[in-house]
């Protein structure tokens, strides 16, 4: 079965809620890469133009212009070791919670025969929570690695992932993947 890798949101704006989830995350791009499985990153941010009045993006209108991640800035950028393993993979922005609403990240699985995703990044319980609902909701096999995600808090991550594994699919850890894909 075709895998693919999409990691969630490694920006440098959540770099303290990722100190358990990055060292996993570097270990499943190194193996992914290096048994040649395709890998997607996503990069959330706001145009000028959605953080200016009107509001017409939700989660500018949620968060207020202040809250959000503005396109171009350090706060948006790939933390640096993301930015270095997504060297020749497609990055794709994002502007919502989930990665497959106005994107092209379902064509791109599908292009490449894809039928299982595997997510990680961050946060538990809001982006990778999305993203793996509607990737299950859209057909692909998909497995959130527990340890290779994080979010602000113990509580939010552990909410996340029993949501997850009670009502869709496999919550994983790192080693369980390397194990899956060697």
């Amino acid at each position: 079965m075709a895998t693919a890798l999409l990691v969630v949101d490694m920006q440098n704006v959540f770099l303290p809620m990722t100190s358990t989830a990055l060292p996993n995350i570097l270990r499943l791009t190194s193996h992914f890469r290096n048994i040649s499985l395709p890998m997607i990153y996503t990069q959330h941010g706001h145009t000028k133009e959605e953080l200016t009045p009107p509001y017409k993006n939700q989660l500018v209108r949620k968060w207020g212009p202040e809250g959000s991640i503005a396109k171009g800035t350090k706060p948006w950028e790939l933390i640096p070791e993301i930015a270095e393993a997504a060297k020749g993979c497609p990055v794709v922005g994002k502007n919502t919670y989930d990665a497959f609403i106005n994107t092209d990240i379902e064509t791109m699985l599908k292009e490449k025969g894809v039928e299982k995703v595997v997510v990680c990044g961050v946060l538990t319980d809001c982006c990778c929570d999305t993203t793996t609902k509607s990737a299950f909701n859209r057909g692909f096999e998909t497995l959130l690695v527990g340890d290779a995600c994080g979010t602000a808090s113990k509580k939010q991550h552990e909410a996340g992932l029993k949501v997850f594994e009670t009502y869709y699919e496999e919550v994983v850890n790192t080693d369980d993947v390397l194990k899956m894909f060697s």
